[in-house]
């Protein structure tokens, strides 16, 4: 069956929370980790933020870094939706300090997942401004910061929430690219990606060698992503 398109396109008070969380990140164990994940040049395009202190209602945040949903046609601070990644200290750094991504290991996040969104809120694509940029492609991965790590690269990138998010009211604001390059790093994102795929005339399914864009971005530097696929 189709997804239907929600109807409530935005929430209410995002905006004013997400300049509330922002102005708590400078300084922030948030900017510390986004600076080691090699993003710290985006940070402030794509309005990251902290909560440091969180309103009635978002206790359960506390300590996450907040990733705003801008919505460029909605103004110069337009923000749809928040999602929060957890970055405590118990659940992302090993026990020498540094971080697990740093040992080339998964994150220790037990009993919860690394992501979370507001109760009810339905999936939503991620930087949707890359939508406006004049480009003959774009990339689209699973992921918020893989999406940015695309941006770091220099090429315009749009992220899913997650495997199996994918909705089909999104396949229009795809159909005018000569390419649209589908990123998988695992078998789980490689069968969604191929899905898609079958989808979208202009969909060229690309599999990273089990690591993710971001990894890539740190390892290899921006033109590791660029050369996979082409450029």
């Amino acid at each position: 069956m189709a997804s239907l398109k929600p109807k409530n396109l935005h929430v209410p008070g995002s905006v004013e929370t997400a300049k509330l969380y922002h102005e708590s990140y400078q300084g922030s164990p948030a900017e510390e980790y986004i600076a080691a994940r090699g993003l710290g040049d985006v940070a402030a395009k794509f309005g990251l933020g902290y909560v440091h202190s969180a309103p009635p209602g978002h206790e359960r945040y506390t300590g996450h870094l907040v990733l705003p949903y801008m919505r460029p046609a909605g103004g110069d601070n337009g923000v749809a939706t928040l999602r929060f990644r957890c970055i405590k200290d118990e659940c992302v750094r090993a026990p020498d300090g540094r971080f697990w991504f740093e040992h080339d290991q998964k994150e220790q996040h037990q009993g919860h997942g690394k992501y979370q969104s507001l109760p009810g809120d339905p999936p939503r694509l991620f930087n949707t401004a890359a939508l406006l940029v004049e480009s003959p492609h774009i990339v689209l991965v699973e992921g918020e910061a893989d999406a940015m790590a695309w941006d770091v690269a220099g090429v315009p990138a749009a992220g899913m929430p997650g495997t199996g998010t994918w909705r089909d009211y999104w396949h229009p604001a795809f159909y005018g690219y000569q390419s649209v390059f589908l990123i998988a790093e695992d078998e789980a994102g490689e069968a969604c990606m191929d899905a898609l795929a079958s989808e979208m005339p202009n969909g060229k399914p690309i599999r990273l060698p089990d690591i993710d864009s971001n990894t890539l971005l740190l390892t290899e530097g921006p033109q590791a992503l660029r050369e996979r696929i082409g450029l």
